[in-house]
């Protein structure tokens, strides 16, 4: 996609679970587009909506206490985004900050708006639950995403983490941002 579209009018809401499907597919297509040459094609090639909406679907069925997901419908009803958000998760244990799980756009609508209203609702939510700040990681290669998460007041806050596909690796930076006042 070349240049930004044009902005849609998106409307956020609490995911249902007869939306895994189309949360799978945006899922799906997401690290399609936005993974090329970060991470193995055979990998990317091989990743399935309906093996990944039945996963979904099992997730949502039994998410921990604290975990929300979100999507974004545009005008016309149809899901465009999804985000998840909860606790912070430092290996199994839960802690007091919050955790952007996962931020993924229709490719078809990115530069829409759809991502910084997803985003917008999880922050808001998130410092209404009282937490103090906010954290995500994201792939060190993923500039676009790292851009994005830059203009909405994240920055990295020097931790990082190995990543494996396939055997090769794919580093991970955490990005973190002050919640509330």
């Amino acid at each position: 996609m070349s240049g930004p579209q044009a902005r849609v009018r998106v409307r956020v809401r609490e995911m249902f679970l007869g939306d895994c499907d189309r949360v799978s597919l945006i899922r799906v297509r997401g690290w399609q587009s936005a993974y090329r040459g970060l991470m193995p094609q055979q990998h990317l090639d091989a990743m399935d909506p309906a093996a990944d909406a039945q996963r979904r679907r099992a997730l949502f069925a039994r998410a921990p206490l604290g975990v929300l997901n979100l999507v974004a419908e545009d005008e016309g009803g149809e899901v465009v985004g999804w985000a998840c958000h909860g606790p912070y998760r430092d290996g199994e244990v839960r802690t007091a900050d919050a955790e952007l799980y996962a931020l993924y756009v229709d490719p078809g609508r990115l530069g829409a708006g759809v991502g910084r209203a997803l985003l917008g609702e999880s922050v808001r939510r998130c410092a209404s639950a009282g937490h103090a700040r906010m954290l995500l990681w994201v792939l060190k290669g993923n500039t676009r995403a790292r851009r994005f998460y830059e203009r909405a007041g994240f920055g990295p806050d020097g931790t990082e983490e190995p990543f494996e596909v396939d055997g090769v690796p794919v580093p991970e930076v955490r990005y973190a941002r002050p919640l509330g006042d």
